[in-house]
C-alpha cells in the first residue's frame, strides 16, 4: 500500500509543472488578446483618413493655382500682342528720327534740287535785268535755300524724337532716339551757321580799278 501511494504522489507533481505551464500560457495569451483588444484599431484608420484628406486638400489647392496661373497666362498672352506693336512703332520713329537728323547734317537731294533751281531763277533774272546783285542772286539765295531745306529737316528730326522719349522704350529704342535728336539739333545749328552766313561770308566783286593813267 505504501509503494502506490508514493507513485500516485509522484506522479501528481510530475503533472503539476506541466498543468502550471499550461496554465500561464494560456493566462499569456488571454492577456495579450486583451491587450490587442484594448488598443484602439481605429488610430490607424483616423490617422490614414487624415493623411488622405491632407492630400486631396493640397490637390484642390494646386488645382486651383494652376487654374489661377493659366488665368494669367492668358491674360497675358491677350495683352502681348500690344507690346510688340507700340515697340515696333517707337523702334520705327526712332530710326527715323536718326535718319532725318543725319539728313539734315549732311543735306538732302531736295535742297539740292531747290537750290539749282534757285540758281537758274537768278540767271534769268540777271538777264532781264530784274536785279543788279550777280552774287546774291546766283549764289547767296541758293545757299540760303539749302540752309532753309536742312533746318526743316532737323526740326523734323527733333520733333519725332522727342514723340519717341515722351515714353517708357526698350533701351536701343531710347537710345536711337536720342541719337536722332542730337543729329537734329547739330543740323539746326549748321544750318543757322549757313542762312546767316556765320561759317562764310558770301563773296563780293572785286571793286573796279580808277580811271585814268
Amino acid at each position: 500500500m505504501g509503494t502506490t501511494t508514493d507513485k500516485r504522489t509522484d506522479d501528481a507533481t510530475t503533472d503539476q509543472p506541466t498543468k502550471d505551464a499550461t496554465t500561464k500560457d494560456a493566462t499569456a495569451e488571454e492577456t495579450a488578446a486583451e491587450k490587442r483588444t484594448d488598443e484602439p484599431p481605429a488610430e490607424g484608420g483616423t490617422t490614414a483618413a487624415a493623411d488622405t484628406a491632407a492630400a486631396d486638400a493640397a490637390t484642390a489647392d494646386a488645382a486651383t493655382d494652376d487654374a489661377a496661373a493659366t488665368a494669367d497666362d492668358t491674360a497675358d498672352d491677350a495683352d502681348t500682342p500690344e507690346e510688340p506693336a507700340a515697340s515696333a512703332a517707337a523702334g520705327a520713329g526712332a530710326v527715323v528720327a536718326a535718319g532725318l537728323g543725319l539728313a539734315s547734317v549732311t543735306g538732302t537731294w531736295l535742297g539740292t534740287l531747290l537750290a539749282e533751281r534757285q540758281t537758274v531763277l537768278g540767271q534769268i533774272k540777271l538777264q532781264s535785268g530784274k536785279v543788279t546783285d550777280q552774287i546774291g542772286a546766283v549764289y547767296g539765295t541758293p545757299w540760303h535755300t539749302t540752309a532753309l531745306v536742312n533746318g526743316v529737316f532737323a526740326v523734323l528730326a527733333m520733333l519725332v524724337a522727342a514723340v519717341v522719349l515722351t515714353g517708357r522704350r526698350p533701351t536701343w529704342v531710347r537710345a536711337v532716339a536720342w541719337g536722332g535728336l542730337a543729329l537734329g539739333l547739330l543740323g539746326l545749328l549748321i544750318s543757322a551757321g549757313m542762312y546767316l552766313d556765320l561759317f562764310a561770308s558770301l563773296p563780293s566783286l572785286p571793286k573796279a580799278p580808277g580811271g585814268g593813267a
